[in-house]
């Protein structure tokens, strides 16, 4: 078959692998689409290499070449001999994630079992670790990694199911925590919420925050660029040049009770003690931060901010052994409750185009979201 791999830091090649076996317990599915994520940015430019060797240290890409994709969409094209609940021809939302129940293991490590699956003890992804993602014209996972699409529900829109559901295993991370100030009401009420960086993320953070838990308080978002400060707006933010985010925090308040960093810019943190209330709640969701130096972290210490730190889209599993947050994120799409058409703004057509998908359209003044489309 083929594949679009990435076989050294900023070069893509288009190659023929061996089709992937299918196991009795699998199913072989035909990406229809996949999102571009920050994390394939990062991993494609050789900022980051997440494939490692049993010592835990990063395999040069020229040495084991990667097919990235891991927010992926597609039609189940065969099954393995022992799956009874998926069907050939079924639109699916691929959750690319390898825990003890797509492993079947039993009994399952203690993270699964206490419904954190993106920790699994024996984890592994599609797309990330050096399983191969999405940018092929087939993937094998196992039958309890995908989840049926609404009818309806274009192919582009369910490639935003992953991102939704890091989304969503976020803000419960934060309710999990022992914090001060909750979304809710009452005198421990969050009153002014802020999120830095308007892109995918910060745009899942704000209609979250607004439409699913019903924050009916200041939601201010920091943002450079014009149209993605447009997006917040529209979903019910007060999108502000960062440069004008300490006047727009204080001018109604004596600062946020939550703070959500959705950029992986390291120097915003010097930023943040400014805008925050002492013991208030800052989620660390944005991954890099390369740009500056763990003392801006000392401020946050000082007001005893609860720094809440999230990666993935961890949850409990349900009882067929599906991610609950992914079905969750998957039925939100399907209702409309969550909105992601007008951030899909770029979209490449077939394999060959993935190389143009990583060359810098991420940087230009329109851009908020890629998709690179393969049926």
């Amino acid at each position: 078959m083929r594949a679009c791999a990435l076989v050294a830091p900023r070069r893509f090649e288009l190659v023929d692998v061996n089709s992937p076996p299918l196991g009795p317990h699998d199913v072989r599915v035909r990406p229809a689409a996949v999102g571009v994520c920050g994390t394939d940015l990062h991993i494609a430019s050789g900022e980051a290499n997440f494939h490692l060797d049993a010592r835990g240290e990063p395999i040069p890409l020229e040495r084991a070449p990667q097919i990235l994709g891991h927010e992926i969409a597609g039609t189940v094209l065969e099954l393995g001999s022992a799956v009874r609940d998926v069907r050939v021809g079924a639109r699916v939302v691929v959750d690319q994630g390898r825990n003890c129940a797509s492993e079947r293991r039993s009994p399952h490590c203690e993270y699964c079992a206490s419904g954190d699956s993106h920790q699994c003890a024996h984890y592994r992804e599609h797309g990330i670790t050096g399983l191969p993602g999405g940018f092929a014209e087939e993937l094998v996972v196992p039958a309890v990694n995908v989840l049926p699409l609404g009818d309806g529900v274009p192919f582009a829109t369910a490639a935003m199911t992953e991102p939704l559901a890091c989304v969503l295993h976020a803000l419960d991370r934060a309710d999990r925590a022992t914090v001060r100030w909750r979304f809710g009401r009452g005198a421990s009420a969050v009153r002014t919420a802020v999120v830095l960086g308007a892109g995918p993320a910060g745009l899942l953070f704000v209609q979250v925050l607004r439409g699913l838990l019903g924050f009916e308080g200041d939601l201010i978002v920091a943002e450079p660029s014009a149209r993605k400060r447009a997006l917040a707006t529209s979903f019910g933010a007060r999108a502000v040049l960062p440069g004008e985010l300490a006047d727009a925090v204080h001018g109604r308040g004596p600062g946020a009770e939550f703070l959500v960093d959705a950029t992986g810019a390291g120097h915003v943190y010097g930023a943040v003690p400014g805008l925050i209330r002492k013991q208030a709640t800052v989620l660390m969701y944005g991954i890099g931060h390369g740009d500056a130096p763990l003392s801006l972290l000392n401020p946050l210490q000082w007001r005893e901010a609860a720094l809440v730190t999230t990666v993935g889209a961890s949850g409990a599993l349900d009882a067929d052994g599906r991610p609950a947050v992914y079905r969750r994120a998957a039925e939100l799409l399907a209702r409309g409750a969550v909105r992601v058409e007008p951030m899909l703004t770029h979209q490449y057509a077939g394999l060959a185009a993935v190389p143009r998908a990583f060359a810098g359209d991420h940087a230009l003044a329109d851009y908020v979201k890629g998709v690179v489309m393969l049926a």
